[in-house]
């Protein structure tokens, strides 16, 4: 794990970056890291199986708030790119991380976020294999890159929902954009134990790998929810070259979601992290095990059909415009 620039000294950090490397990120280090001691980390492969790659970057006052506690940053840095591996089902194996710190960002800052880190690996069996640290004069910035792995020609794909596929969804849609709303608008009403649920949803988000490694040979299109439900749904819409119906009524939305609009806003509210799939009708009996298995609901919301892109409708079979599709970083 390398650090190009110099942290310059600040109150309550006296670290340099090998120094804080040492201290809080080479206990998380797996094997092939070797310590974090070396320029790079060497990986053997699983034979008879292919590597997967993803990574993400999350930067303060955009991805997450501020003041979120340290250790919930680290969890959902790490929890983002593994749902994409989930998306694809792959098995995580570990991950690099580059971490931009801004120089007056304090040192017990650094030790919660490794320590969220640590309750990160623990969770999802993966391990740090090394990455980068510099110091920024501009906003905490951070980057991973998961590494995974599945079985040769196994893995799920954008591409690939035919028309007469029906369309599921994971969890619940909604509980992550209320959260942040709560967090960050000081948005009220609603049971207690469901904001709670909602905060927790939007700076801890859960991947579904367990899930997504079920539905490889069941599912034929898959992503992750992360920009809204539409916005995704959209993506696989265009990837498979077919038209997406969505059920608004069979969405299954937040307690809170009429808090920020109705189901109509929940499905264009980001950071939910559920699987959004296809698959064949045939396949259902098997989807509901296998969720079952991963403990994780399952809902059927919408069919395949012939055509381009994505249409939602209302249980008198109504269409329903939707003003946009999910969140845009431009």
């Amino acid at each position: 794990m390398s650090a190009h620039t110099p942290l310059d000294p600040a109150p309550g950090r006296r670290l340099g970056e090998f120094d804080l490397i040492a201290r809080y990120f080479a206990p998380l280090a797996g094997p092939g890291a070797f310590c974090l001691g070396d320029d790079a980390a060497v990986l053997t492969p699983t034979p008879g199986w292919q590597m997967v790659f993803t990574t993400d970057a999350i930067i303060s006052g955009i991805h997450f708030l501020a003041d979120d506690p340290a250790a919930d940053v680290a969890i959902k840095l790490l929890a983002v790119n593994l749902s994409d591996l989930a998306a694809m089902g792959a098995e995580g194996v570990g991950y690099l991380i580059t971490t931009a710190w801004p120089r007056d960002l304090d040192e017990a800052w650094i030790a919660e976020f490794a320590q969220g880190l640590a309750e990160g690996q623990a969770a999802y069996s993966v391990a740090l294999l090394g990455g980068d640290t510099v110091a920024t004069g501009g906003p905490l910035s951070l980057s991973l890159t998961a590494i995974g792995e599945l079985p040769s020609n196994s893995a799920l794909r954008r591409k690939g929902a035919r028309a007469g596929d029906r369309i599921y969804v994971s969890g619940r849609i909604g509980d992550a954009g209320a959260g942040l709303r709560i967090l960050r608008d000081g948005l009220k009403g609603g049971a207690a134990t469901d904001r709670r649920r909602a905060v927790e949803r939007y700076r801890r988000p859960q991947p579904r790998l367990a899930l997504g490694r079920s539905l490889r040979g069941l599912a034929s299109a898959c992503i992750d929810v992360s920009d809204g439900l539409v916005a995704d749904l959209a993506h696989l819409a265009e990837q498979s070259a077919a038209r997406m119906i969505l059920q608004l009524d069979r969405v299954p939305v937040s307690p809170l979601a009429s808090l920020i609009g109705g189901a109509a806003c929940a499905i264009v509210s980001g950071d939910d992290y559920e699987l959004l799939f296809a698959a064949a009708p045939g396949n259902e009996k098997q989807l509901f095990a296998a969720a079952r298995e991963a403990e994780v609901a399952v809902t059927c919301i919408g069919e395949v059909v012939e055509g381009q892109g994505v249409e939602v409708f209302d249980r008198l079979g109504n269409a329903i415009l939707v003003d946009r599709g999910g969140y845009r970083h431009f």
